[in-house]
């Protein structure tokens, strides 16, 4: 049942990463849709072989090398249930470069971003994700010692999101802002989304398989827990509804306001009240709306789909919210402390930051990131995989 049950849950989150492709599909202009599609599935691939060679191994110290009769039945488990496990966390894994790919869209080069993929899912996130989920480097003894608590992150608002989020500034900044969205006199020039169906669907593919992330997180069938639905539903709905009143009823701002309550819930979903859940999504909702503004119009700074303040800033609102909502004194768990929610953040946030400006830094100074300005023009979609998300009505049209 425990095989059965983690499969599923795994299967929702592999699903999900449909939800990234058509989410950054119907946000980037006509002539890089084709390359978000491609991106985004084969991010997937080499994440799984860095996670499945590498990632895991640094996380959990497992690997998979022993006859199928031993691995049926490594670490306890029986049937294979540690298999499961690793494809469950793998689509954890594989959303960290699924995240960064909407900051990065419509300028980066093809294997450059494999490369950062393979390295950032081999060894950025699992030596995060080992400190949090398997107690690695006695940070998590520390921080009970230090703060009454260890850091409390169910299902990875800082360890999954934050930690996307956060690289992906890195990765924004060396890259720069796409040609011509910015003029030198300061002006903010718009770039549309070339289509809003899309980015819906993309936006429901997202919010469907979270339930599947969330829920599944605890990993046992008899460990699922009610709650944990109840609470990301509430956080999803306050993120949407909040993002549409500060939004004014911008849809972008609608159907991403709801992936950020779901980001801001992750890691309280067991802990927290579901009015408590209602209310970290409101504000999850409302701050994507504000980040996304200012980081775009004030900060110049072009992160296509709002990676940084959707993922990173409501990743890191939701690892602090556990600490404040998941208190008994609001009707909580309890089990968690204000302090060490802040630093578990603070540290998952400044290892992501460092983590992107070197890995994105040093392929800048070594092979090179950014598409030459004849390609960025012409989009990625002909610049690189040579065929359009048309091709038939661009034929018919020459």
């Amino acid at each position: 049942m425990d095989v059965f049950f983690l499969t599923m849950g795994a299967a929702m989150v592999l699903a999900m990463h449909a939800g990234f492709a058509f989410l950054e599909v119907g946000t980037v202009r006509k002539k890089n849709q084709v390359n978000a599609l491609v991106r985004v599935i084969t991010d997937f691939g080499f994440s799984t072989v860095a996670y499945f060679f590498i990632g895991f191994s640094v996380a959990y110290g497992i690997n998979f090398f022993a006859p199928v009769a031993e691995l049926n039945i490594m670490e306890g488990g029986e049937n294979g249930y540690k298999m499961v496990h690793f494809f469950f966390l793998l689509t954890f894994a594989a959303a960290i470069p699924a995240i960064i790919s909407g900051g990065i869209a419509e300028r980066i080069r093809f294997w450059p971003n494999v490369l950062a993929t393979v390295l950032l899912v081999g060894l950025i996130y699992p030596f995060y994700e080992g400190m949090i989920w398997n107690g690695n480097l006695g940070f998590q003894d520390w921080l009970e010692a230090s703060f009454g608590a260890p850091f409390h992150d169910f299902a990875g608002s800082v360890v999954v999101h934050g930690m996307g989020g956060f690289l992906a500034f890195g990765a924004v900044m060396v890259l720069g802002p796409r040609l011509g969205r910015y003029s030198k006199t300061g002006q903010v020039n718009a770039i549309l989304p070339s289509n809003i169906p899309f980015l819906a669907l993309g936006s429901w593919v997202l919010c469907v398989g979270w339930f599947g992330f969330n829920v599944m997180s605890a990993g046992t069938a008899d460990g699922a827990s009610g709650l944990v639905a109840m609470n990301s539903l509430l956080a999803m709905v306050g993120g949407l509804l909040a993002a549409l009143v500060v939004g004014k009823n911008d849809p972008g701002f609608v159907h991403n306001g709801a992936l950020a309550g779901l980001v801001a819930i992750c890691a309280g979903s067991d802990i927290v009240h579901p009015i408590g859940a209602l209310a970290i999504g409101l504000i999850a909702g409302a701050v994507f709306v504000y980040g996304f503004t200012y980081m775009q119009n004030k900060l110049k700074i072009d992160d296509v789909l709002g990676v940084i303040p959707l993922h990173g800033v409501c990743g890191a609102w939701g690892g602090i919210a556990a600490g404040i909502f998941g208190s008994a004194a609001l009707g909580g768990a309890g089990g968690v402390t204000f302090m060490a929610q802040l630093v578990g953040t603070l540290s998952g946030v400044a290892i992501a930051v460092a983590g992107g400006f070197i890995v994105y830094g040093a392929i800048k100074a070594t092979i090179g990131i950014r598409l030459s300005q004849e390609d960025e023009h012409m989009g990625a979609d002909l610049a690189i995989h040579h065929i359009s998300a048309n091709p038939e009505e661009d034929m018919q049209s020459r």
